[in-house]
């Protein structure tokens, strides 16, 4: 089953993981003040329910899901909201984001969890609806509703359950240590996964360079025999879905489809921890574990924060920074937000806070293109970079598309190798941009015309319905008197 069709592309950047990996994941101390934004997972801004001067309780519920694509946010600690308002949002253009600001008491009061005695004799679709009520989003950084992925169960045949712990972006740890120090927990969610979906096997998948978490996974993993615990390649981007499913079972989802094409579906170690203390603790998502590296961070490790604490505070824990960063990054160096400043908060998909020096940044000037051909062969989807990104700088956006823009998956791979130092996945980010508010007004114009024809059809209903009821008094009142009295 395994390794039938190893992927293509990748590369082999630097790893820079050793130090942050070497210590265990370490508590964090409560922050005065947690900002929680409204909107921390793909999908619809979640609707506030509590007002400022609230008392609330750790767990509590603070803003609900408008749809079921979206997730609902839970206060990480008790104290009291202060404001509902503009906050700092993970965004370089330091735009503020609607969001809670919550004030800390310190107490770390928890409202009553409820969670079933066992979740194995829990119908699926419940399981489902309480992890959609814990407000778990996927960790590994998509950010997309678990829920939704665990009702596919209902809709597809998933044959396999693919646990993705490869982490294949340097100096990001917090997956490692996860599979290091809750392997059993991390193996229970996958169960339940299983469970729910009712598929046949589980997959663990974890690039060679981790053999701690190896082992210890295979440890947790031994008296299940539906688990088989596997060792991939580390190359990046291993850790996108695509082509961590070819590497493992040798499918290649169709360009356009999804994993459910191909009977699988992935989840990330984090994703799956969070899922089992949802299930079996009651507990929702309101905290993580974050890796803080950089080689301007004094002591690197991995902290696991409370969701909303500022991540000045993340720095402060791992002894300051020893010097001042060019840059801040939430998430990996290849597909992390760069950040505007230290005031913007732990959000549910924050994988790593990154504070890099000059020498750990790509050069900015670029050059032009010589035509090399490296990033055609780095590019794991097996596209063409070049082509793609004449389209793009020209504003062909169709052109872009059919060059296979909607199948890249911004890994960034081949701006890590182009010799001129071409940014070329900001090209794609750019484009993919344009391409999503192009479907959204599309949609919107489409919205727009069913409204008008709906009232256009509303309004001649009116008409008719009025010109019936003038027909009949007029045939009423033309009629004799004694037989309208008869």
């Amino acid at each position: 089953m395994f390794n039938l069709a190893r992927i293509s592309g990748g590369i082999h950047p630097a790893g820079h993981k050793d130090r942050s990996a070497a210590l265990s994941i370490a508590p964090l101390p409560l922050a005065p003040r947690l900002f929680l934004p409204l909107r921390q997972h793909a999908g619809a801004e979640a609707l506030p329910l509590v007002r400022p001067g609230d008392r609330v309780l750790k767990g509590e519920l603070l803003a609900a899901s408008p749809s079921e694509v979206s997730a609902p946010i839970h206060a990480p600690t008790s104290g009291r909201i202060l404001d509902l308002g503009p906050i700092p949002a993970p965004h370089p253009s330091g735009l503020t984001v609607n969001g809670y600001v919550l004030e800390v008491d310190g107490d770390e009061r928890w409202i009553d969890l409820d969670a079933p005695a066992d979740p194995f004799a829990v119908a699926p679709t419940e399981l489902a609806n309480r992890v959609a009520a814990a407000g778990v989003v996927g960790l590994g950084g998509a950010i997309f509703p678990a829920a939704v992925k665990l009702k596919q169960g209902t809709r597809h045949e998933i044959k396999t359950v693919l646990v993705n712990g490869s982490e294949c972006e340097p100096y990001l740890t917090c997956d490692d240590r996860l599979m290091r120090e809750r392997a059993e927990a991390v193996v229970d969610g996958a169960r339940l996964i299983q469970h729910i979906l009712r598929a046949y096997s589980i997959v663990i998948a974890i690039e060679d360079n981790k053999p701690a978490a190896l082992a210890a996974m295979r440890a947790a993993a031994e008296p299940y025999g539906a688990i088989e615990v596997v060792a991939v390649p580390a190359l990046y981007p291993m850790g996108s879905a695509k082509q961590l499913i070819r590497e493992v079972t040798g499918r290649e989802v169709p360009a356009g489809g999804r994993s459910t094409d191909v009977g699988v579906l992935v989840h990330n170690v984090g994703t799956v921890y969070a899922i089992q203390q949802a299930l079996r603790h009651g507990r929702p998502l309101i905290s993580r574990v974050v890796t803080v590296a950089g080689s301007c961070v004094t002591n690197p490790r991995n902290v696991e924060a409370l969701i909303g604490t500022p991540i000045q505070a993340l720095f402060d824990a791992c002894g300051g920074l020893s010097k001042t960063p060019r840059q801040l990054i939430m998430g990996g160096p290849m597909m992390g937000t760069v950040l505007p400043s230290y005031e913007v908060p732990v959000i549910k998909g924050a994988t790593g806070l990154l504070a890099l020096d000059a020498h750990e940044l790509p050069r900015a000037e670029a050059s032009p293109c010589i035509r090399c051909a490296r990033c055609v062969d780095a590019c794991p989807m097996g596209l063409t970079p070049l082509e793609m990104a004449a389209h793009t700088r020209a504003e062909d956006l169709d052109g872009a598309m059919q060059a296979g823009l909607r199948d890249c998956i911004l890994c960034g791979c081949c701006s890590y190798v182009c010799p001129s130092h071409i940014p070329l996945v900001r090209y794609f980010q750019y484009a993919t941009g344009k391409a999503d508010e192009r479907r959204s007004a599309s949609r919107k114009m489409e919205h727009i015309k069913q409204m008008t024809e709906a009232r256009a059809a509303r309004l001649a209903e009116e008409e008719a319905a009025k010109a019936a009821a003038k027909a009949a008094k007029k045939r009423k009142a033309a009629k004799p008197a004694d037989e309208v009295e008869s």
